[in-house]
């Protein structure tokens, strides 16, 4: 994955509202034809998240559709502003029940913790003629570390394990990752974080992303698959960088068929169904890997909120789409 796809931070309250940017998307030209009522949403994003997301043909293609972004100022009452149609912004209050908010506060949280987050993928359980997908073994550690080698022997997690921060807050630290190639390393780790078994998976990612009911997958370049032979020969804990965003695209890569193949779509769709439904969430994406040497084995290993959506191929359309829906059902009743 690329370094710089990133979750968007939307209304974190450790932010300072002097890091957004407060000036509005032009709002002065016509409504475009065929319209008779446009969408207003309004947002609060950092100035880097906005210069990600709000890119220049994003807004011609939502002008084009009816749709109009207005920022947030978070130093004014939001209720003596807008009005709004929908709000990227977990805090505004459901005072206004014609307006959609995306998400509600208490569905992100669920994915800011990396216990809770792969839960929901654990009940669903879900296997069909089209495969089967899981979540790796994994481990919560929330205090002492000298104590996790003797939790993980207990627990009987296989090395090497992935380590992860328990909590997704938004930071860089919440997205460290160290790969553990011994038991006696593992007590340099910091807490509270989580412990996944690694899987060999050709060192492919499939990164499942999700807006509504429109789903977009692509294949991203992962950690490489460790041997028997070189966990022999490695220790200690290494650092990696965030593998979600590390690595370059690779749809356009030669790679083993087998490898490469996507999950079956599906699949995919009753994934995602089942998890927007238990989540209650409409923008998320899924980190997918499939076991190397099956076909039809695939991993749940990570779930993140609002997503790096400038790095899916034809977001703009796909997103302006999915805004220009709550105004087709709005009117349409």
């Amino acid at each position: 994955m690329r370094l710089d796809e990133e979750r968007m931070e939307i209304g974190n309250e450790e932010e300072r509202m002097s890091d957004l940017e407060m000036n509005p998307v032009s709002n002065s030209g016509s409504l475009a034809s065929g319209f008779s009522q446009q969408v207003v949403v309004g947002y609060a994003l950092t100035s880097k998240k906005k210069q990600s997301f709000l890119q220049p043909k994003l807004e011609v293609i939502a002008r084009n559709k009816g749709i109009l972004f207005v920022p947030i100022d978070q130093n004014r009452p939001l209720a003596e502003q807008g009005p709004f149609d929908v709000v990227l912004h977990k805090d505004y209050r459901l005072k206004h029940p014609e307006v959609t908010v995306l998400d509600p506060p208490f569905a992100i949280q669920c994915v800011r913790n990396r216990q809770s987050m792969l839960e929901d993928v654990a009940a669903l359980g879900l296997a069909d003629s089209y495969g089967r997908v899981c979540v790796p073994k994994q481990l919560v550690i929330k205090k002492d570390p000298t104590l996790i080698p003797a939790e993980v022997a207990k627990a009987g997690l296989k090395l090497p394990l992935v380590a992860k921060p328990l909590f997704v807050d938004g930071s860089a630290k919440s997205h460290e990752l160290f790969l553990a190639y011994d038991n006696v390393s593992l007590s340099k780790l910091e807490p509270p974080l989580v412990l996944q078994e690694f899987v060999n998976h050709g060192g492919v990612m499939f990164k499942v992303y999700v807006i509504g009911n429109a789903i977009k997958v692509v294949r991203r370049f992962s950690l490489p698959d460790v041997c028997k032979r070189e966990l022999s020969k490695h220790a200690g804990v290494f650092q990696f960088p965030r593998v979600s965003c590390a690595a370059a695209s690779a749809d356009e890569a030669d790679l083993d068929p087998g490898v490469a193949e996507l999950p079956p779509r599906p699949l995919l769709e009753r994934l995602v169904g089942e998890l927007r439904h238990r989540m209650g969430l409409q923008l998320f994406n899924i980190d997918i890997i499939r076991d190397y040497g099956t076909r039809d084995l695939f991993y749940v290993i990570d779930i993140n909120y609002f997503p790096g959506y400038g790095k899916m191929p034809e977001y703009e359309h796909i997103f302006t789409d999915f805004l220009a829906g709550f105004r087709d059902s709005k009117y349409q009743k």
